[in-house]
């Protein structure tokens, strides 16, 4: 599947989930059922994981439920109620485990404790408790910011009221999940779609009284904010509820080594159907309090706790035709056109077979019977192929070698890195010599985090294409507004919405232009880097100039691959050409450097050698949470060089001649009064 359909995908999900969250959350009116409704939030998150150009903010990683509803007061969590990632396997795990440890600087030796704990499939609710009373109860909301349901969470007999133990916190947001037992469901089956609909529904009941009288249930297991909370660990934690009066999980165990998590893992799946609340999963938490802290968040997700989901869906089904896409930067992509078939709950009729190495690994053809899977990916995938059900007259599938669009050459570039071939085949068409790549590079230019035009969507694109509207970027500014007002679907007022939504953005900041120019290997992320770099157009504009790009290698996260995806790019004439014509007819912001006020503002460090107890990815974390920056070279713009065990003696020897002032971990720690 190339890059235009996996963002229609991502899109049309993001739509979907959006409504069902308003149907749900505010309406009160669920259009789907649980699984279904988890499945398309997971594969959401598994599409922006393996694809790092979507992004949207409605997505769940911005995001955790929906709006506050109008019916309630809205009250703002002291803490954000994160999300959190899934894990799917064993090499999940272990990949969750290994990024643990490294960021903590830590071998595989050092034995990490997880407290284990099944995950409930109810309603998240926040409790506040002052001096050892109830005082206020949020719903999740949008993790931000919930709905004051307090009311109808003092209906429930679980939640303690009034808690006079001595080692109660002083202030504390206990956080739990509201469920309603399938035993008792059974009484209310005709009024809701399954249990968690019914908890649901009952807690944005909008008199308690109706909420009364749903016996439903509260399960504890973490905190948000705390004041005077004198614990350690996540699972002395949960006995310290149970002494508090709230309820847990029977299940719950404190387990270490992903081998010993499997089993816990297999075993609690196969009692699922013996267990009186649906579950979906276990949550593994790092146990110590200290490390939880240390590793901190991503987006809005912890790094030291991940849900492990149960069983994958598979169907069988068979396969139509092997077609070819082409994405923005060129890259085929092989997509199997299958019979469709229901998995889960979704009408699949697309598998993505990835590149040409998978269709010759798993010898993938035209008419095979296959094992389609749905799982954390949330593109279909052919998993395996039914040998035996093959026909005699089945021929292998050739891939070609030249672009199905413009006949191009297609190669596999050599990776510098792993010293192999990709294994993806491009077209070595210079991008806008080819008709599908250019249709993608301008979705591109005009997608939400690029120019974002309103009005002016991925069909529109298609259709200007066909009546040679438009070609290339800068045309987009120069449409002939009279020749659309003629179209069939287009009249005076949507041609001059239309103009309006593109002229008003014609004022647009330098890294969403560098970003929008689609250069490959340049992301959201890299163009805000190389825009603060640059500063100005015109310093940016000046790299079509330039012989020698290795000035860039000095902004932090920029490799040799980037700079020489921005050399290729800028040694296209037609790119060149573009850019020029931009500048006529864009105005262009400079780039605004934030002042912030941090210990270490306006410093900038680099790391060489490796550091005792804590990682290169933990120490630039702490630098720029700092206000300070990091480099990848030893320049004049260098003012510390942070050397570790066995550092680079080059270096230090360029450090030295520099006149750059060389410390060790210790000193480091000291300029942020940290004691090593």
């Amino acid at each position: 599947m190339d890059k235009k359909e996996i963002q229609k995908l991502y899109q049309e999900k993001i739509k979907l989930l959006n409504k069902y969250n308003q149907y749900y959350y505010d309406k009160n009116k669920p259009l789907i059922d649980d699984k279904n409704y988890d499945e398309l939030k997971i594969s959401i998150l598994s599409l922006e994981k393996k694809y790092n150009f979507l992004a949207s903010k409605k997505s769940p990683s911005e995001i955790t439920g929906y709006k506050p509803s109008k019916n309630f007061k809205k009250s703002a969590h002291k803490v954000p109620m994160l999300s959190l990632a899934n894990a799917f396997s064993e090499e999940d795990l272990i990949n969750f485990e290994k990024k643990i440890l490294n960021f903590l600087s830590e071998n595989e030796n050092f034995k990490l404790y997880y407290s284990a704990e099944p995950k409930i499939d109810g309603i998240s609710a926040s409790l506040t408790y002052k001096n050892g009373k109830f005082v206020k109860g949020l719903s999740r909301g949008d993790g931000k910011e919930g709905e004051d349901i307090t009311s109808n969470l003092e209906t429930i007999k679980d939640i303690p009221k009034k808690i006079s133990n001595k080692n109660f916190p002083e202030e504390i947001d206990i956080r739990g999940e509201v469920f309603i037992k399938n035993s008792d469901f059974e009484n209310f089956k005709d009024k809701f779609a399954n249990p968690r609909n019914a908890a649901s529904g009952s807690l944005r009941q909008k008199d308690p009284n109706d909420t009364s009288k749903i016996p439903l249930k509260f399960i504890a297991y973490t905190f948000g904010y705390e004041k005077k909370l004198n614990i350690d660990n996540q699972f002395d934690f949960l006995k310290r509820l149970n002494e508090w009066g709230f309820k847990t999980n029977p299940l719950n165990k404190l387990i270490s080594g992903v081998k010993n998590l499997l089993i816990n893992y297999n075993e609690i799946e196969k009692k699922r159907a013996e267990i009186d609340f649906d579950i979906d999963g276990i949550v593994y938490k790092v146990n110590n309090f200290k490390l939880q802290k240390r590793l901190g968040n991503v987006a809005n997700a912890p790094r030291w706790a991940v849900a492990h989901k149960f069983s994958s869906n598979k169907a069988v089904s068979k396969i139509i035709s092997i077609d070819i896409q082409i994405g923005r930067t060129g890259a085929l992509t092989p997509v199997a056109k299958i019979k469709p078939v229901n998995i889960g709950g979704v009408q699949v009729s697309n598998a993505t077979l990835h590149n040409e190495d998978e269709i010759m690994r798993k010898d993938v053809r035209v008419g095979d019977t296959v094992v389609v899977e749905r799982a954390g990916d949330v593109i279909p995938h052919i998993l395996t192929v039914d040998i035996n059900k093959r026909s005699k007259k089945s021929i292998k599938f050739v891939f070609p070698k030249k672009c199905p669009s413009c006949g191009s050459k297609t190669t596999k570039e050599y990776n510098e890195i792993t010293k192999k071939n990709d294994a993806v085949r491009r077209c070595t068409s210079e991008g806008y010599e080819c008709e599908k790549i250019s249709i993608e590079k301008l979705k591109h230019f005009v997608s939400k985090e690029a120019f974002n035009i309103e009005g002016l969507g991925k069909k529109i694109i298609e259709n200007f294409w066909k009546l040679k509207l438009i070609r290339l970027p800068q045309d987009i500014f120069r449409l002939d507004y009279n020749r659309i007002e003629n179209l069939e679907g287009w009249g005076r007022l949507s041609v001059e919405n239309l103009k309006y939504s593109i002229n008003e953005k014609k004022n647009i900041s330098l890294e969403r232009l560098i970003y929008a120019l689609g250069i490959r290997h340049i992301g959201l992320e890299n163009a805000k880097l190389l825009s603060k770099f640059f500063k100005t157009f015109s310093n940016f504009k000046e790299l079509s100039n330039k012989s020698n790009y290795n000035d860039l290698l000095n902004v932090d996260k920029i490799g040799e691959t980037q700079v020489s995806s921005i050399k290729s790019f800028f040694s296209n004439k037609i790119n060149n050409e573009i850019i020029n014509q931009l500048s006529k007819e864009l105005s262009i912001k400079n780039t605004l450097i934030e002042k912030k006020n941090g210990l270490l503002k306006n410093y900038t460090f680099m790391i060489t050698g490796k550091l005792s107890g804590i990682s290169r990815a933990e120490i630039k974390s702490l630098i720029e949470e700092n206000s300070g920056s990091t480099v990848s070279s030893v320049t004049k713009k260098l003012d510390y060089l942070i050397i570790g065990d066995k550092p680079t003696k080059r270096k230090i020897e360029t450090a030295k001649e520099l006149r750059i002032k060389i410390i060790n971990q210790s000193q480091f720690l000291k300029m942020l009064n940290i004691t090593s």
